[in-house]
């Protein structure tokens, strides 16, 4: 983009460290934003730190629009980030509050089905304004963010409070009522509307009388399972190299037998497309198949195509320095069966993420933890995400120029720990309420244990019932 360089340098070009900066500010803003919704959730409301999330984004947004230089970009990042950071967070713990038990993870695995929509509509709108000759090339895509925040934001002023930060703050009655207009269209004497404001209750009363409402909760024995598990499933996300695969995905290609322009950006595109489409499975089934199976599922098939990839290009390959950038590449131009190969593996990698650990690694986090410390928790969770992504970032760029294939390898083993981290760590919570997660946090830290005795207990349960029917006959 020569008028966004041209605007930002009179060197005509932007260094290493220049580039790094423009990422890096908007990651750690995203990182700090992460951390101060945590405060705000508490204190102000899951709904107003949206509304806030939303106004500080916009201030970003038209700070880099409006840019005449480096120096405002690079703080119009940095504010956008926070922006970004605090709904990161918020949005998926305002979404757990809300549902229902039987289709939590449905309604947000929604939040990132629409990220990827956003995010294949922003690659495609750069497409179409990249020939602009004008700032217009560049100001028109930052621009455009804006009007998703400001619906967002004018949005939320009706929906609802969320009926268990009413309850922290003692409006019971509000509460009520909110919980009534969900699930039952106002009928306050609904008895799943009761059921669930009594549970509400219980629990909140249990939380004040063994628990402290500050940050040294969220470290507590109580707790600590849980805080561990949610942080890990954020850095694991970051681990199965998604985000280096879409920062770098022209880069990608070309490494797999793409040299033309074009086509890259065509097979980007795709890429992107693909993206969203495998994100619509976990919409509909993830409340079926619960977080366990899917999130092992994903990273095994993610873990096979990132093998494949990498292998398949170490021995059909051929590794040369180019110098022209003074960065080791790969040339399969004289493979194309191979380059098709590695490219498709891919795709099935980005489509193994989409349906798995894209939504369930905000799914998990956001429903774990007690009301408590519950925006602390997510709070936390989500930062480390933001860190993963800033060191993943960096990482990236280094590991295809210094190790090319082995950088395809190093993800696919983190996906090989995953599943297993996952098989043993990481209890099933499908189907359960908020307020039953201290059940299922209280018992084996193995997990396959709990699932097996789980599994025991619903095939009893089945056999006693087939006796039963078979003793009335």
């Amino acid at each position: 983009m020569p008028h966004f360089i041209a605007k930002m340098t009179t060197k005509g070009y932007l260094t290493s460290l220049e580039q790094g900066t423009l990422t890096g500010l908007l990651l750690a803003g995203c990182f700090v934003g992460s951390l101060l919704a945590g405060q705000s959730a508490e204190i102000f409301s899951r709904k107003i730190t949206i509304i806030l999330g939303c106004i500080v984004f916009t201030i970003g947004a038209a700070i880099q629009t409006g840019t005449n230089g480096y120096a405002m970009m690079v703080v119009g990042r940095a504010i956008a980030g926070l922006g970004i950071g605090t709904l990161s967070m918020i949005v998926p713990l305002y979404q757990s509050e809300l549902a229902p038990k039987e289709i939590r993870g449905r309604l947000i695995s929604l939040q990132q089905l629409m990220c990827t929509v956003g995010l294949m509509l922003a690659f495609w709108v750069n497409v179409g304004t990249e020939k602009i000759d004008s700032d217009a090339s560049f100001r028109i895509p930052i621009g455009i963010q804006i009007a998703p925040a400001v619906v967002l934001a004018a949005g939320c002023f009706f929906l609802p409070y969320s009926p268990r930060w009413l309850f922290s703050k003692g409006r019971e009655e509000e509460a009520l009522e909110v919980l009534a207009k969900l699930h039952a269209n106002g009928d306050k004497t609904d008895p799943y509307v009761v059921s669930e404001f009594n549970d509400i209750r219980e629990q909140l009363e249990a939380d004040r009388k063994v628990a402290n409402m500050d940050y040294t909760e969220v470290f507590s024995k109580r707790n600590r399972r849980r805080l561990v598990l949610g942080i890990f499933i954020q850095v694991f996300q970051q681990f199965t190299g998604i985000n280096s695969i879409m920062y770098y995905a022209p880069t990608i290609f070309m490494q797999a037998g793409i040299q033309n322009t074009s086509a890259t950006l065509i097979a980007s595109g795709v890429n992107g497309v693909l993206n969203m489409l495998s994100t619509i499975p976990a919409v509909l089934f993830l409340d079926r198949l619960g977080r366990r199976k899917t999130l092992i599922s994903g990273a095994i098939v993610m873990g096979i195509a990132m093998l494949l990839c990498g292998i398949v290009m170490a021995t059909t390959g051929r590794v040369y320095l180019d110098l022209a950038d003074n960065k080791n590449k790969i040339d399969m131009s004289g493979n194309t069966k191979a380059s098709y190969f590695c490219i498709v593996m891919i795709y099935v990698f980005v489509a193994g993420f989409a349906y798995s650990w894209g939504p369930v690694g905000w799914v998990y986090p956001a429903e774990i933890f007690p009301l408590n410390v519950r925006a602390k928790g997510t709070s936390l969770s989500t930062a480390a995400n933001w860190l993963l992504n800033f060191a993943i970032s960096e990482m990236c760029p280094a590991m295809l120029n210094s190790i090319t294939w082995g950088t395809y390898i190093f993800f696919g083993c983190c996906c090989v720990v995953m599943t297993l981290t996952v098989w043993l760590f990481y209890p099933e919570t499908k189907g359960k309420s908020l307020e039953e997660m201290d059940a299922v946090f209280s018992g084996s830290v193995w997990a396959f244990r709990a699932e097996k005795r789980q599994l025991n207990l619903e095939a009893d349960e089945k056999a006693s019932s087939s006796l039963h029917s078979s003793g009335k006959d």
